[in-house]
């Protein structure tokens, strides 16, 4: 029984890499071929579908808006949720487990069911169709990520290291910048690589509240498929390709650095 259900667990696991590879392949061959019906590769490959969707959908501003909201979104998320997840690692008060339900929620919540609320309120006040108001609703679920990231690191670090270096005579500031900082340059780099690839995959928020000007690359792809026109599948697979290009580096680079294991570590009481 045991071999039987390690080899379905095997077959099932093989299957899906293998619908992945060819769904990523497929995409892959026609941004680069010049004509492609009916048969099982194209009859030939170009490169001048890339060049079309640069120009066309206009890839250089909108690689600019999406590094500067996701740019934005990481430095802030990381200095607001470091010193919310050390008070969180470090003290015990009343109340503490619903905040950190308050924490979890936007992200088990679909974005969907509070981004519609959310867009509402910020057209009201004048915030939607803005980068300012992108970054803002791309950092909602953004800080408690980080907050439930860094918890984990910091609960890994002795606070004994701290209580002696108080009992040497260092202060607040120096505890955190010679002692705290130093440890938790892991779990900081950790959490703004994972950020910075869930922003840059976030699309509901990001096309709820962003503008003409302020769409990121997921938007921007989204609307070369479904705006009204004609456009060439080659051009919109190539833009895809920059996207995924884009994602899948960051995301290489973020578990590189991350161990998963980590993520799941249980607050303490």
């Amino acid at each position: 029984m045991r071999r039987a259900f390690r080899a379905l667990l095997a077959g099932l696991a093989t299957f899906f890499v293998v619908n992945v590879l060819f769904l990523v392949g497929a995409v892959a061959v026609s941004s680069v071929a010049t004509r492609w019906l009916g048969t099982w590769l194209p009859d030939g490959a170009t490169t001048r579908w890339y060049r079309d969707a640069w120009h066309e959908f206009q890839l250089g501003s909108v690689l600019t808006v999406t590094a500067e909201v996701v740019l934005a979104v990481v430095a802030l998320s990381i200095v607001l949720g470091v010193p919310a997840a050390y008070a969180l690692a470090r003290r015990d008060f009343r109340g503490k487990r619903l905040v950190l339900l308050v924490f979890l929620l936007p992200l088990m919540v679909p974005p969907i069911t509070y981004g519609v609320p959310l867009a509402t309120v910020m057209y009201k006040v004048g915030l939607a169709g803005t980068l300012g108001g992108v970054i803002l609703a791309n950092l909602i679920p953004a800080l408690p990520f980080v907050i439930l990231v860094m918890t984990p690191f910091i609960e890994q670090i002795d606070p004994n290291l701290e209580a002696a270096a108080r009992v040497f005579g260092a202060d607040t500031r120096r505890v955190l910048l010679h002692v705290v900082i130093p440890q938790l340059g892991p779990g900081v780099l950790a959490a703004s690589l994972l950020v910075l690839v869930r922003t840059i995959a976030m699309f509901e928020l990001t096309f709820l509240t962003a503008g003409p000007d302020s769409q990121t690359l997921v938007v921007a792809l989204y609307y070369a498929v479904f705006a009204a026109g004609v456009r060439a599948p080659q051009s919109i697979d190539a833009m895809a390709m920059v996207y995924m290009a884009v994602t899948l580096v960051w995301l290489l680079i973020a578990l590189t650095f991350v161990d998963p294991t980590q993520l799941v570590s249980r607050v303490r009481r």
